[in-house]
């Protein structure tokens, strides 16, 4: 049994636990509209590693699932953006999902109005291609010598997204994802694991936590969507992937 499997074996409880808690909070909230059929999930290697859980919850709740994240970067923002957002913005399109959600990434660097022209233009093709645009936060790094520069523009990033989704409330949702990572990063977290070592990544714990925490958030909104019980999920075998190797 591999490090990784073992890091989220005592997860299924703690996650059965927050689950309940959330339920018994808005037990006579009755979801309405259409019911949600499939999400488009964006960003970069962190969303990678992130896509595993999801990808294994949204199917046990009856979702359909896409993910377009790509190791080095998410390419709405960023030095890679110019080059590969048609590409992004035809997946998009064709896709024909309910939801796009965009984690932040730590490529989103720029001045705050490339930033800004960048997630307006995922919320215009979005919007164009009928979907629901949700932009999360990314968890927080501990930025080496590559990312040190650009941490004052990583820093701006919520900001600046948060401003572009209040544009458009009936298309846009803006999440705040520090109640599931915290506000700095913390490697290990009920003396496991919860990020990779490198200072950028997740582990199997952290990863499952924020996909917990990420399904609550999306059934507070219109659409039919329940969670699917974190015991039919969150240890399905994913958390063996080669993507876990630094935890």
């Amino acid at each position: 049994m591999t490090k990784s499997r073992l890091a989220v074996l005592g997860l299924t409880s703690l996650l059965l636990t927050a689950t309940a808690c959330a339920a018994g909070t808005d037990a006579t909230t009755v979801p309405v509209g259409p019911k949600l059929s499939k999400v488009l999930f964006a960003g970069d290697s962190i969303a990678v590693g992130e896509a595993l859980p999801l990808s294994a919850a949204f199917k046990a709740g009856g979702v359909d699932f896409q993910s377009i994240a790509a190791e080095g970067g998410g390419n709405v923002v960023g030095p890679a953006a110019e080059e590969n957002w048609p590409a992004i913005s035809a997946q998009i399109t064709s896709a024909k999902a309910d939801v796009v959600i965009y984690q932040l990434t730590t490529y989103d660097w720029g001045t705050e109005q490339e930033q800004r022209t960048g997630y307006q233009n995922l919320l215009d093709v979005t919007t164009r291609a009928g979907s629901k645009l949700v932009l999360v936060t990314a968890p927080p790094i501990r930025p080496d010598d590559f990312y040190l520069p650009h941490m004052a523009d990583l820093d701006r990033t919520p900001a600046v997204a948060r401003a572009v989704a209040q544009t458009a409330p009936d298309n846009a949702t803006f999440l705040d994802a520090s109640s599931a990572w915290g506000t700095t990063y913390q490697q290990t977290r009920d003396g496991k694991a919860d990020r990779s070592a490198d200072g950028i990544h997740t582990c199997p714990q952290g990863a499952a936590r924020f996909t917990n925490w990420l399904l609550g958030e999306l059934a507070k909104r219109p659409g039919g969507f329940t969670p699917a019980d974190p015991g039919s999920w969150a240890n399905t075998g994913w958390s063996a992937d080669r993507h876990f190797q630094g935890c």
